[in-house]
């Protein structure tokens, strides 16, 4: 199969993101539809009884968040069927901001996943809980296992830069690794939404098989400014302006992953490269060897791309 691929520039998919925030966050100030939301899948389950239990799920889910957000409600998981981690997981979110889905037909395939079935692109507006913060268009990606049932609900990267990252023209094996990767990025992209900040001290600890001490203090500077931010209860918005993931040449069960992550809150805004060393040579454990954050100025001067920690500057 051969897919044509139109590109667009950064700066025009900015203004696309900017068009599409502030309509949906409009939209978002409309009453939801009495019938509610429906969700179709587009392709990828021939299965008919799957399928629709899967869409069953998914309808169900973004209709009682979209009730809770009116109501200014708790969400009833009773009505959404999903086991206790997943209930945690989106309670946490839901505590420092609500949301709701405010398009009331959603048509979208289901990937096929090592774990089972995964469905993308579903439309979020996230309403801040402070009274003088605004709201925010997101999108939701929802994994489940082989039996249909919901795995993870996590707030998804940008789809320019999850296409970057799984691509058509991957062999299954790489294909596996990196949807490893993508589902770790953007259940780090909620932990910051969710405020988790021992998910994402885990993701910054120095337990790997390198350390690099210069990396110690940038690192708990870093950590130290969001814990702060976590505990006066500010809004903390969170982008991914960039993913670079490389396949070692030679040996294949590595990985470098550079993100060029920012954050804010309030006045305050941070922007820097995090870099993640992967391990997949144990498949069912797969592991993070070195962990690296970099600030992208030093003073008033970008940090030079040759700078940037990346696959490159490890010998494997």
């Amino acid at each position: 199969m051969v897919m044509e691929c139109t590109w667009y520039s950064e700066t025009h998919i900015s203004k696309i993101r900017i068009v599409l925030s502030v309509f949906f966050v409009l939209i978002s100030c409309m009453p939801v539809k009495a019938d509610g939301v429906s969700f179709t899948i587009s392709k990828g389950i021939d299965d008919l009884d799957l399928r629709g239990k899967i869409e069953d799920k998914v309808m169900k889910l973004l209709n009682e968040v979209n009730a809770a957000c009116m109501d200014n409600r708790a969400i009833d998981f009773v009505k959404i069927e999903v086991d206790e981690r997943v209930q945690q997981s989106m309670t946490m979110l839901w505590e420092y901001s609500h949301f709701m889905c405010p398009d009331d037909d959603i048509v979208e395939p289901c990937n096929i996943t090592d774990k089972g079935y995964q469905i993308r692109h579903i439309p979020l507006v996230m309403k801040s809980i402070d009274k003088e913060g605004e709201n925010d268009y997101q999108e939701a990606v929802i994994n489940f296992d082989k039996q249909g049932n919901i795995e993870s609900f996590y707030l998804s990267v940008p789809a320019n830069l999850s296409g970057r990252i799984v691509r058509t023209d991957l062999d299954s094996t790489d294909l596996k690794h990196r949807g490893h990767i993508l589902d770790f990025i953007e259940q780090l992209r909620t932990a910051y939404n969710q405020k988790d900040i021992k998910f994402i001290e885990h993701v910054f600890e120095d337990d790997g098989i390198v350390e690099i001490k210069s990396q110690k203090e940038l690192k708990e500077k870093y950590l130290r400014n969001l814990q702060k931010a976590f505990l006066k209860n500010d809004n903390v918005k969170v982008t991914f302006e960039d993913i670079e993931v490389m396949r070692h040449p030679e040996n294949p069960n590595f990985y470098g992953v550079t993100l060029l992550q920012g954050w804010t809150s309030g006045k305050y805004h941070d922007d820097g490269y995090l870099f993640l060393l992967w391990d997949f040579t144990n498949e069912n454990a797969p592991q993070i060897h070195v962990r690296t954050w970099q600030p992208d100025k030093i003073g008033d001067k970008p940090l030079p791309k040759d700078e940037v920690f990346s696959l490159s500057d490890f010998d494997i």
